[in-house]
Parts: C-alpha cells; sequence; structure tokens
C-alpha cells in the first residue's frame, strides 16, 4: 500500500479561525479521503504556529501569558476543524516537546554540516508577516508590507544565518525537472520570477533581550542568546511530526497545501533546508488564493468577515456537508479569488446536492421500496439494455472512476467531485430515457419482461448512485454514510475504491438485500430567502 502524506499550513494561534483556516483544511481533508477512498495509507496533519511576537504582544493586551493565549486559540482551531468533520490524523502545536525538541536537533545538524553561521544582518523587516523582505522585494513594494500594506522598518541584526545562497542552482534545477512541484503554474511562475534575483543568506535567529516579545521561542542549540525565528521553527513542523520509526514511511509530502501569502517559504526557503539536510522534497506545494465576500475583500472593520458564527450558522442551517461541499468546488484553488455570494452558496446546494445526488437517490429509493418491496431489485445478469446502447452502465462506472482518480491525484478536486456529479446526471438521464415508472403499471403478478426490466433499469440506477456516493463522499462523508446505511452498501474498511466499483462483484448491491428510502439528504433551499443568521458570540 503506498503512503500519502497532505498538510495544511500550521495556524498563527493570535486569533481564532476564520474561513481561510476552514478552507484550506477542509481542502486537505477532502484530499485525505480520496486517497483513503483510493486505498492508500494516509497521513493528513494540521496544527498551530505559536511562537509568534504577536501571540505575546495580544497576550500580554488580554492579562495572559503567551502559553496561556496559545492554548485558547489553539482550542478554538481543534472545536473548529472538528465542527468541519476533519480527518486529520494528527494535530502539532509548535510549544510541544516533541517538536521542539526535533527543531533544535535539526538546527543542530545544520550547524554541523556548516550551513548555519553567525553574522550581521540589515534588511527592511515586515513586523506585520515577521518577515524579513530583501532591498528589491521592498523597493517594488513601496518599501510597505506587500500583504498589509503597514511600513517597512530598515533593521540591523546579530543572527545565525542559513545558507540559502548555497541552494540557489539546486533549486532552480529542482523546478525544471519538477513542472508539478509548484503549483498552480501561475504560482510557479512566479516563484522562478523571483528566483532571477540570486538567493541571499537568510537569518534563522533572534538575539533574546529584555524584550518580553524576545523571550517567546525556541532556543538556538548551545546559544540561550538566540531563539530560533518562528518561520523556520514553523516549517520543521512538516518534518518533526513524522520522523519517527512508526510514521517515517510518510516522508516526503504528497502535498502542501497552503494560501498564497506563504508560498515563498515553502516553495523556496524549505525546500532547500531540506536539501541541506539531505532530505527528499515534497512532491508538490500548491498554494491557493483567498476568499472573498460578496464582491469584496474581507474585513472585520466592514464587518464582512466570515467568522466561526458564520460558518456555525451555514452549517445549522444548511448542513456541514453543504458548507464543505460549497468551500471546496467553488474555493479559490487558482490564481483568481473566489466570491462567498449567499446567491451562488444556495444555487450550487440546490443544483449539486438538492437536486442533484439528494433527488436522484429518493427517487431510485422510493421506486425499489414501491416495486420490490424495499429491497435491492435482481437485474439477472443484465448489466445493460440491448436497446440503449449508450448506457453500458460497467464502462460508463469505470470511466467515471478512472477520471476522478486522475483529477484527484493532480488536486483538481472540484474536477474529481464533478465525476459523482457527472454519474448522477446519467443516472437522471437514464430515467428520463427508460421511464420505470410508467413501466411499473404495465406490471401483472409474478415474473414477467416489463417486471424483470424494471428490476433491471432500477438495479442500474441504485449500482450507479452507489458509486457516486462514493465519488461524492470525502466532501460529504455524512450524507454518504446515511445512503450507505439505508441501502445496505458500506464500502468495506481498507478496499480501494477501483476494487469496491467493479460491476458485479462481491461488494456491489446484492439483489434481495433491504434498500430502504431513508430520510431526504439535502432540502431543496429557498434562493429567496435571506442569508442564515450568526448566533452572537459567547465572551
Amino acid at each position: 500500500m503506498s503512503s500519502y502524506y497532505v498538510t495544511t499550513p500550521i495556524y498563527y494561534v493570535n486569533d481564532r479561525p476564520h474561513i481561510g483556516h476552514c478552507f484550506t483544511t477542509t481542502l486537505g481533508d477532502v484530499v485525505a479521503r480520496f486517497q483513503r477512498l483510493f486505498g492508500r495509507d494516509v497521513f493528513f496533519l494540521t496544527g498551530t504556529d505559536e511562537h509568534a511576537d504577536k501571540v505575546v504582544t495580544t497576550a500580554a493586551s488580554k492579562g495572559l501569558t503567551p502559553q496561556q493565549w496559545s492554548d485558547i486559540n489553539a482550542g478554538e482551531f481543534k472545536k473548529a476543524f472538528a465542527a468541519m468533520n476533519i480527518s486529520n490524523d494528527d494535530f502539532i502545536r509548535t510549544t510541544e516537546h516533541r517538536h521542539k525538541e526535533k527543531v533544535e536537533q535539526y538546527i543542530r545538524e545544520l550547524q554541523k554540516r556548516g550551513d548555519i553561521y553567525l553574522g550581521d544582518y540589515v534588511g527592511w523587516w515586515d513586523a506585520s508577516q515577521e518577515e524579513y523582505l530583501t532591498e528589491t522585494a521592498a523597493k517594488e513594494a513601496g518599501y510597505k508590507s506587500p500583504v498589509t500594506g503597514k511600513e517597512l522598518v530598515k533593521r540591523t541584526e546579530r543572527n545565525y544565518f542559513f545558507k540559502l545562497s548555497a541552494y540557489h542552482d539546486r533549486l532552480m534545477e529542482y523546478i525544471g525537472n519538477n513542472p508539478e512541484f509548484i503549483m498552480p503554474e501561475s504560482r510557479r511562475n512566479e516563484v522562478l520570477g523571483r528566483l532571477r534575483e540570486r538567493l541571499a543568506d537568510i537569518p534563522v535567529s533572534r538575539a533574546i533581550t529584555d524584550d518580553a516579545t524576545s523571550q517567546w521561542g525556541i532556543r538556538m542549540p548551545d546559544d540561550p542568546t538566540h531563539r530560533i525565528y518562528v518561520w523556520i521553527d514553523a516549517l520543521f513542523n512538516y518534518l518533526s511530526v513524522v520522523d519517527n520509526e512508526s510514521r517515517r514511511r510518510y516522508w516526503p509530502p504528497a502535498v502542501h497545501l497552503l494560501a498564497k501569502d506563504i508560498l515563498w517559504f515553502h516553495a523556496v526557503i524549505w525546500p532547500c533546508m531540506l536539501m541541506a539536510l539531505d532530505k527528499p522534497l515534497p512532491r508538490m506545494v500548491y498554494a491557493h488564493s483567498y476568499f472573498i465576500r460578496d464582491g469584496v475583500k474581507m474585513s472585520k472593520s466592514l464587518g464582512n468577515f466570515i467568522d466561526l458564527e458564520v460558518i456555525d450558522a451555514y452549517c445549522k442551517a444548511y448542513s456541514t456537508d453543504a458548507l464543505r461541499w460549497f468551500l471546496v468546488t467553488q474555493g479559490p484553488m487558482n490564481n483568481a479569488d473566489a466570491d462567498f455570494r449567499h446567491a451562488k452558496f444556495v444555487e450550487v446546494f440546490n443544483a449539486d446536492l438538492a437536486n442533484g445526488l439528494g433527488n436522484a437517490v429518493s427517487r431510485v429509493g422510493n421506486m425499489c421500496d414501491k416495486y420490490f418491496g424495499g429491497k435491492v431489485p435482481d437485474p439477472k445478469g443484465v448489466s445493460s439494455l440491448p436497446d440503449l446502447p449508450d448506457y453500458q452502465w460497467p464502462g460508463i462506472i469505470a470511466q467515471h472512476v478512472r477520471s476522478a482518480i486522475a483529477k484527484a491525484d493532480m488536486l483538481d478536486i472540484g474536477g474529481a467531485l464533478g465525476e459523482g456529479v457527472a454519474l448522477v446526471k446519467r443516472v437522471d438521464a437514464y430515467i428520463n430515457v427508460t421511464e420505470p415508472f410508467k413501466l411499473a403499471k404495465k406490471l401483472t403478478p409474478g415474473d414477467s419482461p416489463e417486471r424483470d426490466r424494471l428490476a433491471a433499469i432500477l438495479y442500474h440506477c441504485a449500482e450507479a448512485l452507489r458509486v457516486a456516493t462514493l465519488l461524492h463522499s470525502p466532501a460529504i462523508p455524512d450524507a454518504a454514510a446515511r445512503v450507505w446505511k439505508a441501502w445496505n452498501c458500506a464500502p468495506p474498511e481498507g478496499m480501494a475504491l477501483a476494487h469496491m466499483t467493479t460491476w458485479g462483484e462481491h461488494h456491489s448491491l446484492k439483489p434481495g438485500e433491504p434498500l430502504i428510502k431513508g430520510d431526504i439528504l439535502f432540502m431543496r433551499a429557498d434562493p429567496a430567502a435571506a442569508p442564515p443568521v450568526p448566533a452572537p458570540r459567547a465572551e
């Protein structure tokens, strides 16, 4: 069984999670669920980055220690991800001993290899992002933060440095030989554009002073007067969690998922550090864009932020599955930002879930209940009707499954889920062509050609929908599980999708087994209804 390691970035604990964190983590969850469905040995990691300077200042403003503030917000992230039905295998906090111990080990190894040295640094400090910019980058940004627009500050520090410059050519060669390393393509072009200017060595530590802010962090090995720079500490999380006997098989990661603002750290600094440690590089770094709301960039001052209360309101009004589906099918996977519009949410919900999978499952379940006593009809070995050559179901299903696997492996998650949607549409079209409800009116007691034909039609529909729920399940696991329970067709533990969807195998629907109607999966939403109102935040 091949391994598959997927990560989200680890999130700052300076505040509670919002739609951006939930999008990236839900995306990672759907990727992980797809890969488990494909029969792979999956490890899915998320967590929190806790050694930022802002954590100290914000904690102090609230009368708390940095650790207390980190504990509060790490808990908020865990609660939010549980509410979004995230199936992560671990949750790393950078204040945990297991992480700090490994970071010290990696830094010491880089020092031993001569890749970290003590020196002086002069640069433009972006306090809002806690990073230095080169003179060229600072000048291009008008000496303001490219992310927040706040003024940059020129600073001189005596720090430990990583020899990033020594890995420029190797990194360029690797990117050139591995075009899928940085995705989507626009992000790769962005990185290559910046790499036209040769890499400079970067600081990996901060000097410790009397300022309380400088006390927060992991100390440099054998030099307690310096703490390791938060971004260096944070990047090592991906390695520290799996660098042990029971998990080492997962390295290297199949994909790092992240937002576009932290691409440089993951696509340049991180791979160079791994090269210095002689570690294999991640196979893909995928940097998505942002969500905006109703055509406007989200901000707390505008009051249009999609926070946990708004997220909870949508989950309660439409289901967590519905919100998950919208995020991963309509989210900002490519170069452009994605707009979270209520009208678009309702449109997608109705088209894909209520009128799509939900309606098809209800129609077929009702007909099996009405015409075959709530049992799976017996097709008597007929997998396609001779008078309908366009509906060769074994081939149709195999085609959609192959396509879904290929698309999911390329991080085209919307496309992979779309294969399930397309299969549902084929079932709907098949029902319209065969009209089983009209055929049922011609039935007479006992066996007859009409009854055999009706049984075959409904079996074809039910079996195709069983496969469709499998293809939908990474995004809507709860709804899929409800269908499997009602139809007595829960997928076998550990069996790969390709085997579970081979027509006529023992894991297919079994004639004569119970197939009950079940509850409606998704009630159609009223497009004219106002967006759900979030409950007041409990302080």
